[in-house]
């Protein structure tokens, strides 16, 4: 009976091990957001972010005045949920505008440090996946490539032009 049992808690653990690497973190809900905006350089773009309907939502009017031009919310990331992975997968839906994802690692040293990668938004949920080849550097001093192992903050922004901002992230996570 005893080697049964033995068995049989074998076979949980490995079911359990094998389901949560297979099963992606979604960072929506895991994750504490903040908000912020070019307001912190002298812009004067306003917005809010919030949860509603089960994900987050990002709102606002960015304005280019001021050398401005950007709303965001963003959240810490431990480095080790992108390890081995191949990019990001959300689900999103928007006011049918161009955003952007920008990540933060320890390449970015300066505030406008980032790697970035845009996707257009529909007024339906949709599934969208960047891989991380498809993010770019902000500045010329930093690595041509994200390295993935030193990922800190992404950040879902509003950016570059003057508009009215919606755009809303239920799921976010490394595939």
């Amino acid at each position: 009976m005893t080697k049964f049992l033995y068995q049989i808690f074998y076979a949980t653990v490995l079911l359990l091990a094998m389901t949560s690497a297979v099963i992606p973190k979604n960072m929506v809900y895991e994750n504490n957001w903040a908000y912020l905006a070019d307001t912190v350089m002298g812009g004067v773009s306003q917005g809010t972010a919030n949860f509603s309907d089960g994900a987050i939502r990002l709102t606002g009017q960015v304005s280019t005045k001021n050398n401005g031009g950007f709303i965001q919310v963003r959240t810490r990331i431990d480095p080790s949920e992108a390890k081995g992975k191949k990019g990001i997968k959300i689900k999103v839906k928007g006011n049918g505008d161009i955003y952007y994802l920008h990540i933060r690692n320890a390449s970015a040293r300066l505030p406008w440090h980032y790697y970035t990668a845009n996707f257009e938004t529909k007024d339906k949920w949709e599934e969208v996946i960047i891989p991380f080849e498809a993010f770019e550097k902000s500045a010329t001093l930093m690595p041509k490539r994200l390295k993935t192992d030193t990922i800190k903050t992404i950040g879902l922004v509003a950016y570059g032009k003057d508009h009215s901002a919606d755009v809303s992230i239920a799921k976010l996570e490394f595939y």
